[in-house]
């Protein structure tokens, strides 16, 4: 049965709540985010988007290595209609202006100070770009550019709207529909600027379940990150 990442989210969550959903290395130790937490997470940053003023169908580009909350940002924009677009972390500035401006780029999540100064460097040439979100705050805590704001700020606002509002969330995952666009990966070009292309719900839920040994789709399997890429 076709549906999309976070109707399925949702459902690992409902159904095995404390099962492991990612597991990330920190400081050379595994740490396990289950479905309960990862679906909290999710809704809180979605949350915070939403009161940002993301809208549906708007893309929204996400750069950084393989990190839960990166990945959380991409469920909880598509929860909200939106499609997000990974960028490649080693391009240079030069090289996310196409990007940028070609999928009329508002909102960018970004892992840290290095691709914080890469925005701010090209911000001019993309002047539509009004929101910069930071997962790791090394670094920024004297900068105050119009727009820039740590992801924990932004989910504790959602944290707020979302436990004022309580159905909201799940009536907005209800909303997509499988055949709906669910992110926009921009190719690397040889002779020129690379091409976009959308891949919708149902084709990328299909290469999952696709391979049915691949990790992650059993439910005793967490998906733990790749070492290159954050396509999902």
């Amino acid at each position: 049965m076709l549906t999309t990442f976070p109707q399925l989210l949702l459902k690992h969550a409902a159904e095995r709540p404390e099962a492991p959903a990612l597991r990330e290395k920190e400081y050379g130790i595994w740490q396990t985010h289950s479905w309960a937490d990862l679906v909290r997470l999710v809704e809180q940053v979605a949350a915070g988007l939403h009161l940002a003023g993301l809208k549906r169908h708007e893309h929204m580009v996400v750069v950084g290595a393989n990190r839960p909350r990166l990945y959380a940002t991409m469920l909880a924009a598509q929860s909200l209609g939106a499609i997000p677009v990974p960028l490649y972390q080693d391009a240079v500035a030069a090289e996310c202006i196409f990007p940028l401006n070609n999928a009329e780029v508002r909102f960018c999540l970004v892992e840290d100070q290095e691709q914080v100064d890469k925005l701010l460097e090209i911000r001019e040439q993309c002047p539509q770009i009004s929101n910069i979100y930071f997962d790791d705050p090394r670094g920024l805590r004297n900068y105050s550019e119009p727009g820039l704001a740590s992801l924990d700020a932004l989910i504790e606002s959602g944290k707020a709207f979302a436990a004022k509002n309580p159905g909201w969330f799940k009536a907005e995952v209800a909303k997509a529909q499988p055949g709906d666009v669910a992110a926009m990966f921009f190719t690397s070009g040889t002779t020129g600027q690379g091409p976009a292309r959308r891949r919708g719900r149902d084709v990328l839920h299909l290469r999952h379940h696709g391979q049915p040994q691949g990790r992650g789709a059993h439910p005793q399997h967490a998906a733990g990150p790749r070492q290159r890429g954050r396509r999902i």
